[in-house]
């Protein structure tokens, strides 16, 4: 049984996600410790659950959701996976930061790109990767079918969706993602989404004001 928990981060009160099995196998989804209070909060947690981490996974790569990437590449010893079609945006995050005036961006790259399809794997679980852009060029969510849940990242949110007015935004193709790919989940499906409550998919085909189901 894949277990969830939900560490809300930086200035813009991003939910970073940490996953692990019954075989204390870990993987960190959207690290986005800022400051040092954070990344030991992370830290302590994993190491009082004996957890061992074994990759570190971006849903997209706006700022909020990679400010701690590299601490984690560097504390845990392990790769960072990023989807294909988000290099572009990791490699903006420092211009990013100068431009909301946040200070003291680290940069990280990634060691391993996702394709839009396949699976993300660890200890003896498996999750489905889907290709949801639309908040962003690449941007993939994580799912399990097995345990009705899927790590949603900027796609979805409990009565709204993801912005569209950065860089490699596009609304129309969210609107269409959400309604193609997320609505075809089944309604019990909850989605842990990179701010905000979980919510579930059919929560949000009857009430979201932005796709109805």
């Amino acid at each position: 049984m894949i277990q969830i928990q939900t560490f809300t981060f930086n200035p813009f009160q991003e939910n970073t996600y940490l996953i692990w099995d019954e075989t204390k196998e870990a993987v960190i989804v959207d690290p986005g410790c800022y400051d040092q209070s954070e990344e030991q909060q992370l830290k302590s947690f994993i190491e009082s659950n004996e957890l061992k981490v074994m990759k570190i996974v971006n849903t997209h790569c706006h700022l909020d959701h990679v400010f701690g990437n590299k601490y984690c590449q560097d504390t845990f010893g392990v790769k960072l996976y990023i989807p294909k079609g988000e290099v572009e945006t990791l490699a903006s995050g420092k211009d990013s930061c100068a431009r909301y005036g946040i200070p003291g961006f680290v940069e990280s790259f990634a060691d391993e790109l996702l394709e839009n399809e396949g699976t993300l794997t660890f200890g003896e679980s498996s999750m489905e990767i889907l290709y949801v852009p639309g908040h962003s060029p690449g941007h993939l969510v994580f799912y399990s079918k097995e345990e009705d849940f899927a790590l949603g990242g900027d796609v979805l949110f409990k009565g709204s969706i993801g912005r569209t007015d950065l860089p490699g935004g596009d609304h129309q193709t969210l609107l269409d993602n959400i309604a193609n790919v997320m609505y075809k989940l089944p309604n019990q499906t909850r989605v842990y989404p990179g701010h905000g409550p979980f919510t579930t998919i059919g929560d949000e085909k009857r009430s979201n004001p932005f796709v109805r189901g």
